[in-house]
């Protein structure tokens, strides 16, 4: 890559189609290469997608507040979408998520009379809820995220304190995934959370992890969300952690993988186009990321990105005003960005 082209450059030779290689099939001996997506999505980087990936999350759309907002009302539409955009085009389809303390409507923690439910109606929705939806899609989503999040970031005790532990007891993560594997006992199941490579969050996740099999518990996998940026975690972090969890004998997917071209603690909104060092540190950082992935691939069997190209992303609205972060391996444009020719 000649870097003085810049950012929305690449080089002639390369910039036609049928010269730029397919990602999913640069890695088609290693795993496969995911993207999540909306229909919204779907309608605008379709090609794009069709392309470059082989494996979807539903970003949003198979969160319990929209499949069932209401109690026995349930809103497939949007998700069939995905799911049937999958299935055309022969890619592998994620199941996100079952259970949730975010995206999930209150009617599921009421009680009839207004007070907060009891044990018994919770686990009973959170049953039916799994039975309907897991059934929809059995045969065409080869794995869910079960559980996501269900770990708390300060130190002390081990699960946040959300109203599925308030309502239903610590073992409402063990309910789900047997409620899961009931539904379809074909179906990889996986626990998934973030800052998978912060000591203390990645040995929580160890723990609850460990303790749900030596439980018996009917888990597969863990996902490890990877928001990390061009910055950190390190790659002897990352490895660190992919090692501790694969010794757990599970399977391991990159489930949400973005690399945004700010560090934590950047807040600037103003910037309108990334500089020539931050491409450079990305494209870096996306190939030693990749390579270290590569050398993991008997247990690292899923890479998904958290969106298809730098157009839309949830990093732009996020924690606040929106911003530009550039964090993916096409740019605006649908274009291949520095980064991808790491990677590929």
């Amino acid at each position: 890559m000649n870097r003085k082209l810049g950012y929305e450059q690449v080089p002639s030779a390369r910039s036609n189609g049928a010269e730029i290689p397919s990602l999913h099939e640069a890695y088609a001996n290693d795993f496969p290469i995911g993207a999540a997506v909306s229909p919204a999505v779907l309608e605008s980087a379709g090609p794009l997608i069709a392309r470059h990936y082989n494996s979807l999350t539903a970003e949003n759309h198979m969160k319990p507040i929209e499949l069932q907002p209401e109690e026995g009302v349930y809103t497939f539409e949007m998700a069939d979408r995905i799911a049937n955009f999958a299935k055309e085009h022969g890619m592998r389809l994620r199941g996100h998520t079952l259970v949730w303390h975010n995206q999930t409507p209150d009617w599921m923690f009421e009680g009839k009379d207004g007070r907060p439910a009891d044990r018994e109606l919770l686990l009973s929705r959170m049953k039916s809820h799994i039975d309907t939806v897991v059934g929809r899609y059995r045969g065409d989503i080869y794995c869910w995220d079960v559980v996501n999040e269900a770990i708390q970031d300060k130190e002390g005790g081990l699960l946040r304190q959300s109203r599925w532990l308030e309502l239903a007891g610590e073992d409402y993560i063990q309910k789900a995934f047997e409620y899961a594997h009931a539904a379809d006992p074909d179906a990889l199941l996986f626990y998934n959370d973030y800052h998978e490579t912060v000591p203390a969050k990645r040995e929580k996740m160890y723990k609850l992890v460990k303790e749900l099999l030596d439980r018996g518990t009917p888990i597969h996998g863990i996902g490890l969300q990877a928001h990390w940026n061009i910055y950190e975690p390190s790659i002897e972090d990352i490895r660190i952690t992919i090692e501790r969890f694969a010794s757990l004998g599970l399977q391991l997917h990159i489930t949400e993988l973005d690399l945004p071209m700010f560090s934590n603690d950047d807040k600037r909104t103003d910037l309108k186009k990334p500089s020539e060092e931050m491409i450079d540190q990305q494209k870096v950082r996306y190939e030693e990321i990749f390579k270290l992935f590569r050398s993991y691939k008997d247990v690292l069997t899923n890479v998904t990105f958290w969106g298809a190209a730098d157009d839309y992303t949830w990093l732009d609205y996020f924690p606040g005003k929106e911003r530009k972060t550039w964090p993916f391996l096409f740019n605006d444009q649908h274009e291949p960005k520095p980064c991808f020719w790491g990677v590929v």
